[in-house]
């Protein structure tokens, strides 16, 4: 036990009164010399919020003194809450006026009259700020003659921060701006700052991407000295790495991808053994070998740890010299990959595999759509142009239908759910908004890929070396009884809801294809599900129903990957013990920590860069009407989804046929006088009333309920 536990291990002591810095020393036995040590670590444990300085001097931990730590959550109208860092202790309730200045974001300590623990609805006031998270804020500038004010982006805020003529710096009315906060907020008073960026007209698009991309800290640019070595990697692939390798490129092996792909991570072959077999081969992008560890190149990809799809561009994990570039599986181009080559029988179950370094040479660049129409519409003009695979494309038919089955058998849970796709034209602009398809050779690569990460997981768990992998947590046991409540009034039922097999719900979206219900259930179940993440230790994929998972076969576009990839090259050449490896595996506890965090970002930035760019595609359509299903419902209104997956809201204000009340438990509005009732999974007719494109928003109203 190092000064700071032990420290820590005594003032939680039950028997501990809060002492002065002088009897601590004396308590602890710390002698002179250790003195000046022992008031640092004092201080880094304050600064932590983990003990409390008091008004009289005295330490002590926060919740020996009935004080709370942990994150301001704002609302717009100006109280707060208090997200506890303790998840066993409710959120707090802060009025504005016991915020003490403090804002959305930040690390607080509070203080209650009542009981953290006891009281139903506990309240509290700000008593310090440990950590500020607001040091820019990005919004609209508002100007006036003799001062002008920035109106956040974020409504969490709550009131907007005063900037005084001189701190202007050339920003203009309406303009979306970055402001440096100079005062903090006091009393009545709002925040001070200055403008130190100008994003853009808050009528252009772009403007409100960038400052989505900013918001979220994106690094949008590489630096020089990443480019630079980029650039200088050797293209050539040198004789003594070819001979060192499983050489492969005789065999038919291909790519199938979207037709606007260009980092190409993964290539596939498949070969009918016998009546009874299949081999599969997967062979993914060595990127590894050009990319190597604590390099500036690889530095900067775990600090994007993975790429970010936005509708007009991507912002890449590594420069587009490696993605598009040496590391893609262009056909007909000498490539090195790790290689997992699997023997399949006919139940899909993997009777053998070999994990190996390989070079291979792509024969087709195959696109999703080809290889669809190929084997769902018998395409002839396209069978005739890639005969020479012909048959490997019907048995990859066969094999991924194989594997799906045996997916489906141990209870895998595949949601329906329709994706968007955005239509971009040369001018980045948005033309069409549709359903993404998923078809035939989507699910093809799907069953492929996740074979290959399943069976490269479970290899490295059994011989038991650090591992980075990719886990999906059980569902809370309380979000699982409240979705059983919800479906029981639709007449299912869940078995063993404390412990739920995800088979359980794998045959409930079974029953509910296709019935009315189908749409509220699916996203009830899927609210109800945690989130997956990356880990170093290895626990079951809840959704998957697999007990072993991890991310093998995107190294171009995922850092997990990447990570996996260096362990599997050192485990294959004898380069890495099976006895101590403390710190590989603190290195692929931080990377997992690490590419949680900066996937949960690219989705938000994604999500929100979507809506931007579906406001405005319906910006110039205000006034039209169409049909579409209520996939939401709230206490402030009804959220209603178009066939083309466009979302929009109709405020409760805007229903004008009644007073409508909500009843949370159902998820249903009903008309107090008429009894109408809307409810998700109910078809309406709406019509555009209003778009906003800097906020996302879109409303609509509703016209007719059809059914």
């Amino acid at each position: 036990m190092n000064l700071k536990e032990k420290i820590l291990a005594f003032m939680e002591d039950e028997n501990y009164k809060p002492l002065k810095f002088k009897e601590l020393c004396e308590a602890l036995d710390i002698e002179s010399g250790m003195k000046k040590e022992f008031m640092r670590i004092l201080n880094e444990l304050e600064d932590e919020g983990k003990i409390i300085l008091t008004g009289s001097e005295r330490y002590g931990t926060p919740e020996r003194m009935g004080l709370v730590i942990g994150i301001i959550e704002g609302h717009p109208k100006g109280y707060a809450f208090l997200i506890p860092d303790n998840k066993d202790i409710k959120d707090v309730f802060i009025s504005p006026a016991d915020l003490s200045g403090a804002m959305n974001g930040d690390r607080v300590i509070v203080k209650s009259e009542g009981s953290f623990i006891d009281d139903k609805s506990p309240e509290g006031k700000v008593i310090r700020i440990l950590d500020r998270a607001n040091k820019t804020v990005i919004g609209t500038f508002q100007q006036s003659k003799s001062f002008g004010f920035v109106v956040a982006d974020d409504k969490k805020l709550g009131s907007d921060i005063f900037v005084s003529k001189s701190d202007f710096n050339g920003a203009k009315n309406n303009q979306k701006v970055i402001v440096k906060i100079t005062q903090w907020p006091v009393g009545r008073r709002n925040a001070e700052g200055e403008i130190v960026e100008i994003i853009g007209n808050e009528e252009d698009t772009q403007t409100h991407i960038e400052a989505v991309l900013i918001k979220h800290k994106v690094r949008q640019y590489f630096p020089a000295d990443v480019i630079t070595q980029a650039k200088g990697i050797e293209v050539e692939i040198q004789q003594k790495e070819i001979d060192r390798r499983k050489d492969l490129r005789h065999l038919p092996i291909i790519t199938i991808d979207g037709e606007d792909a260009k980092d190409l991570d993964d290539a596939v072959y498949v070969e009918k053994l016998d009546d009874d077999q299949y081999k599969l081969g997967v062979h993914i992008a060595d990127v590894t070998h050009y990319v190597k560890e604590n390099s500036k190149l690889d530095k900067e990809a775990l600090k994007r740890a993975t790429s970010i799809y936005l509708a007009d561009r991507v912002i890449p994990m590594l420069p587009k010299e490696l993605s598009n570039g040496v590391c893609s599986l262009n056909p007909n181009e000498d490539k090195l990959c790790l290689s997992c080559e699997m023997i399949i029988d006919l139940k899909g179950k993997i009777v053998d595999y070999l994990i190996y370094e390989s070079i291979i040479s792509s024969k087709y660049r195959m696109t999703y759509t080809d290889v669809s129409n190929i084997l769902e519409n018998d395409d002839e003009a396209l069978k005739e142009k890639y005969k020479e695979i012909l048959p490997m494309l019907k048995n990859m038919e066969e094999l991924s239908n194989i594997l799906r089955h045996k997916r489906d058998q141990r209870g895998c849970i595949d949601f329906d759910f329709d994706e968007t796709k955005l239509i971009v034209d040369d001018n980045r602009k948005i033309i069409d908004v549709t359903k993404y398809e998923r078809r035939t050779s989507n699910k093809i690569i799907e069953e492929f890929m996740l074979a290959a990460n399943e069976t490269i997981a479970e290899n490295y768990y059994w011989l038991n070396l650090p591992f980075v992998y990719r886990i999906h947590e059980e569902p809370d046991e309380e979000k699982i009884a409240d979705f059983s409540k919800f479906i029981y009034n639709f007449g299912y039922t869940l078995k063993g809801s404390q412990e739920i097999h995800p088979r359980e719900l794998q045959q409930l979206l079974l029953k509910i294809k296709g019935k009315k219900e189908e749409t509220v259930i699916n996203t009830m179940m899927l609210r109800s599900l945690r989130k997956a993440i990356y880990s170093h230790e290895c626990s079951p994929h809840f959704g998957l129903a697999a007990s072993y998972y991890c991310h093998f076969t995107s190294p171009i576009r995922r850092y997990p990957d990447l990570q996996i990839h260096r362990i599997i090259k050192a485990q294959i050449n004898n380069k890495i013990s099976l006895n101590d490896n403390s710190n590989l595996n603190e290195r692929c506890a931080a990377v997992a920590e690490q590419s949680s965090k900066q996937e949960r970002i690219a989705d938000e930035v994604e999500r929100d860069t979507n809506k931007i760019f579906i406001a405005e595609f319906m910006f110039d359509k205000i006034g039209e009407e169409y049909e579409g299903i209520i996939s939401g419902v709230t206490s402030f209104g009804i959220f209603v989804e178009l066939d083309n997956t466009v979302e929009g809201l109709v405020h409760i204000s805007n229903i004008e046929d009644d007073y409508y009340i909500y009843d949370n438990d159902n998820k249903v509005l009903t008309g107090r006088v008429t009894g109408n009732t809307f409810k998700i999974g109910d078809v309406v007719r709406v019509r555009l009333e209003k778009v906003s494109i800097a906020s996302a928003e879109i409303d609509f109203s509703i016209l007719e309920k059809l059914k």
